[in-house]
């Protein structure tokens, strides 16, 4: 059943249009996610949906008494909610739903110990961080709405807490629809995926499945369209060479070819506007490509800040190619751990060795390198009107647009830029200079989907020792050859690959006693009968085949053109309805086959 469409939605920010002709629908029953480059409207979409703002063009429909809940990405509990006790910030989240005083405690109990948050009566303003974001996601889901709209809820959490919103999430059991650049998270969590960007005729496309079936489609569709763009670029060129030879519109069949010309032409270019909106920031990191076989080693280091240890005695050696990924919660010594592998820091015990003349390169999370009151032009470009690039003079007009800014931002300030282009910025800078060690401290903070995937194949690329620190569990597992944990209490763990890291992390809960995810018990393993195997073999065929039909029956209930005839949108629903249903008992007998291996 659909809960909530859109039809025809267009907003603009200034002279600026975030998005055109927006329309689509969210379902029953739906985990979807929302992505889209920097820009796009993500966040202005949600509080339309939400009711909270208004769009310049277009209508939202609802359900009737459809209850929406909204979490806004900087909602985490603060200012004068800071005095309340955590159980009563939980309880005033219920205000105003007509529950029974007894009901209004089992819900806060059970939604406090959900989030681990075990003692009602802390006060909000001693929560850390992400505690206060854990809270502030809790006063929503305890609302229990009909529909959640969440707006980058990682955000403020470290690791865990992004693998507890995992959990939580998964067992939640209302629709919901999430705004986040977390690749990981929508892949574990997401049934669909739904990308706002000009690049789509639509202005958006939607994709049954977890991120990288999303991923998969996208390139599917991007071939077509690169390949139906090159295929009217052809045919516009014959035009054109018709059209130069000057024709003489005098006949019928003479004027529509004209006619037809120009409507190509029209269309070429607004088909190669389209295609153009997938590019991203050109990131490209600069190795000095040094062969030296140790850059720096750390010997039994040891660091302890106001009084706590964080971690030693500690050895660790970077060379050429070498990727260390650092994980470990807010405050267990990621970012002491990067300054002290750069010198910039002495450790308590212990030294760190460098190589001779060694080249380190800082990312620093906190931008405390950049001055704000200088122009995008001298940040990019402190003096002159050149760059010097891998041995090339580039404009820095030139340079901006690699980083996708546009001449008329040249002159701003750079506290008037939004976060993810003060990223590109600082990305920008460090591009120019040659790295033998690249120390990234969260260098995904703020970036859009496509500059991410961009800054991903940069760090592959990179040929001197890296190290990063990022709460991005896509971009680790892809980058690092070897993970470092930090408990922040003195221990140090190191890990090949990110689910050796998850399954500890695991173990340690269960050992605990803390809830963990219930996990069913294996069927037994008695193994398929030649009739089975072939039934097996039938039923993927039809899943596949029905879930195709699913997607064209959503399709059809999602056009505009029949938003206003109730007889057929009903008539639509039940064929969706149907579609899914057989898709539902497909994969059902589809898992009991599989169970049988």
């Amino acid at each position: 059943m659909i809960l909530l469409s859109c039809q025809g939605l267009s907003k603009s920010f200034g002279a600026r249009p975030l998005f055109e002709g927006l329309s689509f629908g969210l379902f029953e029953g739906e985990r979807a996610g929302m992505i889209g480059p920097n820009g796009a409207g993500k966040s202005t979409l949600l509080r339309i949906l939400a009711g909270l703002e208004s769009a310049d063009e277009g209508r939202v429909t609802p359900r009737r008494g459809l209850r929406v809940g909204y979490l806004a990405q900087s909602d985490r509990f603060e200012g004068e909610d800071a005095g309340l006790s955590v159980g009563a910030a939980a309880a005033r989240a219920l205000a105003g739903l007509d529950l029974e005083d007894y009901e209004v405690d089992m819900r806060v109990e059970a939604g406090l110990e959900a989030a681990g948050l075990r003692d009602a009566g802390q006060s909000v303003g001693s929560l850390s961080g992400g505690g206060r974001k854990r809270l502030a996601i809790l006063a929503q889901m305890i609302r229990e709405p009909d529909l959640l709209l969440l707006d980058e809820p990682t955000n403020h959490l470290d690791l865990e807490g992004v693998l507890w919103l995992e959990g939580f999430l998964s067992d939640y059991r209302f629709p919901f629809l999430v705004v986040t650049h977390d690749r990981r998270f929508l892949e574990r969590v997401c049934g669909r995926i739904i990308e706002l960007n000009k690049r789509y005729p639509e202005g958006h496309f939607s994709s049954p499945g977890g991120y990288s079936d999303f991923l998969e489609r996208r390139e599917a569709l991007f071939a077509e369209q690169g390949a139906r763009e090159e295929k009217l670029r052809n045919a516009v060129r014959g035009e054109i060479a018709w059209l130069r030879r000057g024709p003489k519109a005098r006949t019928t069949k003479q004027q529509a070819r004209i006619q037809r010309a120009e409507e190509s032409i029209e269309a070429l270019g607004e088909l190669d506007y389209r295609n153009s909106q997938g590019r991203a920031a050109e990131i490209d990191f600069s190795g000095s490509e040094r062969q030296t076989r140790a850059l720096a080693r750390a010997v039994k280091i040891e660091k302890t800040l106001g009084g706590r240890k964080l971690f030693g005695p500690l050895d660790l050696s970077l060379g050429p190619g070498d990727r260390l990924g650092l994980l470990g919660a807010n405050g267990s010594g990621k970012s002491t751990l990067l300054k002290l592998l750069a010198g910039e820091l002495a450790p308590d015990a212990g030294q760190v060795k460098h190589a001779d003349g060694l080249k380190v390169v800082t990312f620093d999370q906190h931008r405390e390198r950049l001055d704000l009151d200088a122009s995008l032009k001298r940040a990019l470009c402190p003096a002159g009107e050149h760059v010097e690039y891998k041995g090339a003079r580039i404009h820095v007009y030139g340079w901006a647009a690699r980083f996708l800014f546009r001449q008329e931002q040249m002159e701003m300030p750079l506290r008037l830029l939004s976060g993810g282009e003060q990223s590109r910025v600082l990305i920008a800078r460090l591009m120019l200079e040659p790295a033998d060690l690249l120390l990234l401290d969260e260098p995904t903070n703020d970036l859009d989907l496509q500059s991410l995937e961009v800054l991903e194949n940069s760090m592959l690329d990179f040929p001197g020792a890296l190290v990063l620190v990022t709460h991005d569990r896509w971009l680790l597992d892809r980058v690092s050859k070897e993970i470092l944990a930090l408990d922040g209490r003195g221990g140090a763990r190191f890990f090949a690959e990110l689910s050796q890291w998850e399954a500890r992390q695991e173990a340690r809960a269960a050992e605990h006693g803390a809830p963990a995810e219930p996990k069913a018990p294996p069927a037994p393993r008695g193994g398929l009968s030649n009739a089975q195997a072939k039934e097996l073999r039938g039923v993927e065929s039809e899943l596949a085949a029905a879930e195709k039909r699913a997607a064209s029956a959503r399709a059809r209930l999602e056009d505009p053109a029949v938003g206003a005839d109730a007889a057929e949108l009903a008539r639509r629903q039940r064929e969706l309805e149907d579609a899914q249903r057989e898709v539902s008992r497909l994969f059902q007998r589809w898992e009991e086959l599989e169970s049988l291996r």
